[in-house]
């Protein structure tokens, strides 16, 4: 019997892992990997269900696929991911032609879950226990994940990879639906983690991105060893072939010395740190549930400042948000102005159901007002992005060289020269006229010019004060 699978994933860095590790059990359960929904037997979306336009955006193109599989009933459809864990019944509501819903801490029952609908017993879904369906311990593991299986050609180059570090969280913003769809937090085994890493290395991987909700949070205790962050990431730097250590998502009240002091200690850890803001305002953040205030979050920043002079820090921005005034949203300006934030990632606020700011506050900010307000704060990030990525020019910095631009992807595979694109070790993106074999090199980039989210450089043969920007 054919097996073929199309996967689509949207959503966070947690997504693209966790499709690349179904994708690596189906394989091992003799799937084979197609370009295109109408060319497989079995069709994934692994979603996400942070804004309401992702929602939408899944809802839409299961729609499309409502001919096909009139035309084809054998043809699978399954949905997983966060809002799958959320909506669970919805789905097979709106969308009755579905198959299969998993949610993210069920992945590992997929293959079983699809034989079971081939072999006629109806549609399956597996979703993790609610927060209040059981003792916490049981509830955190439903969300646990599968035993990690790899598979370099599903990510975006086989030269980085992400790694897992921490499931669930915790701190339950008002507006967010992730300790609900991804459980209780809890840190992997350091073991384990050490284990996977050397996976990666030997599959070629140069870089690594640590991923966890909160992932500075990171904590395992076993046996009276208790490793946070800053103790994984020395163990981490041991690893022969990763020569790049990042780490995200990150929450500002565990910004801790020790884990900067670490950061700047150890040559492999990028100084580029993402910690969302939110807002710059403490009573939305007060609303929002963040659990620090303004002073805290500058407090954070000047400890960054101190420790590690040269690093770059990002931030996310929710506009709109429950009883934001005019001045609520000033502040958020005057926070950007302040941090000087290498980028920010800015969204309007959308109510999501089953959280605190869905039953309990007002969504009373109009549309227009979000719109007018995110299109305001990024041309504000954007011009300071731009002034922060001048202070490059004429410099040479170290790019982990990852493939060809968006610009040269369809240009001629035989041309001999074509923009090629990598990134700093603080994550700035940088083009250059190079050549395919230099895709998974370190290359030594000369600045002649920036935009708000781009250096742009010519590789220099003749030697250049080095910094590791």
């Amino acid at each position: 019997m054919s097996k073929r699978v199309y996967i689509k994933t949207v959503g966070c860095q947690m997504n693209v892992l966790d499709s690349e590790m179904v994708i690596a059990d189906l394989k091992r359960h003799g799937y084979t990997v197609v370009a295109s929904a109408k060319d497989a037997d079995c069709v994934l979306y692994n979603t996400c269900s942070i804004r309401e336009n992702a929602e939408e955006k899944v809802y839409s193109a299961l729609g499309k696929l409502r001919e096909a599989k009139q035309r084809d009933p054998e043809k699978l459809i399954g949905v997983m991911g966060c809002m799958a864990q959320k909506d669970q019944e919805i789905i097979f509501k709106r969308a009755p032609y579905v198959d299969m819903v998993v949610g993210p801490g069920q992945l590992h029952t997929i293959p079983e879950l699809l034989s079971r609908v081939r072999d006629g017993q109806g549609r399956q879904m597996a979703v993790s226990l609610g927060r209040k369906d059981d003792k916490q311990a049981v509830v955190a593991r439903s969300h646990e994940t599968f035993d990690p299986l790899r598979d370099p050609s599903m990510r975006p180059t086989p030269f980085q990879a992400y790694l897992r570090i921490q499931i669930g969280c915790d701190k339950f913003c008002t507006y967010c639906v992730v300790p609900n769809t991804r459980g209780p937090e809890q840190g992997r085994p350091p073991a384990q983690i050490l284990s996977e890493a050397r996976v990666l290395a030997e599959q070629g991987c140069r870089e690594i991105t640590l991923l966890g909700q909160t992932v500075n949070s990171y904590r395992y205790a076993t046996d009276g060893e208790d490793t946070d962050l800053a103790g994984l990431l020395e163990s981490l730097h041991e690893v022969d072939g990763i020569e790049r250590i990042k780490f995200v998502t990150n929450y500002p009240k565990d910004m801790t010395e020790r884990l900067l002091v670490t950061v700047r200690d150890l040559p492999k850890v990028s100084p580029y740190l993402h910690v969302p803001a939110q807002s710059g305002s403490d009573e939305v953040l007060k609303r929002m549930k963040r659990g620090y205030t303004v002073s805290d979050y500058l407090a954070m920043i000047e400890r960054i400042e101190r420790i590690l002079p040269e690093a770059a820090i990002s931030s996310d921005f929710i506009v709109g948000f429950c009883g934001e005034t005019e001045q609520d949203f000033q502040q958020s300006i005057d926070l950007v102005r302040r941090c000087r934030f290498k980028n920010s990632f800015i969204f309007q606020y959308s109510v999501r159901p089953g959280t605190k700011a869905s039953e309990r506050l007002v969504d009373d900010v109009p549309r227009e007002v979000k719109a007018d307000r995110n299109h305001r704060l990024l041309e504000v990030q954007n011009e300071i992005a731009k002034e922060e990525n001048a202070k490059l020019l004429g410099r040479e910095v170290e790019v982990l060289v990852e493939g060809p631009s968006k610009k040269a992807q369809d240009a001629d595979s035989d041309q001999a020269v074509v923009q090629m694109t990598g990134r700093t070790h603080c994550d700035r993106i940088v083009v250059f006229d190079g050549n395919r074999r230099q895709a998974g090199q370190f290359l030594q980039v000369h600045v002649d010019d920036v935009s708000s989210h781009t250096l742009i450089g010519r590789v220099k043969t003749v030697e250049v004060v080095s910094i590791g920007l």
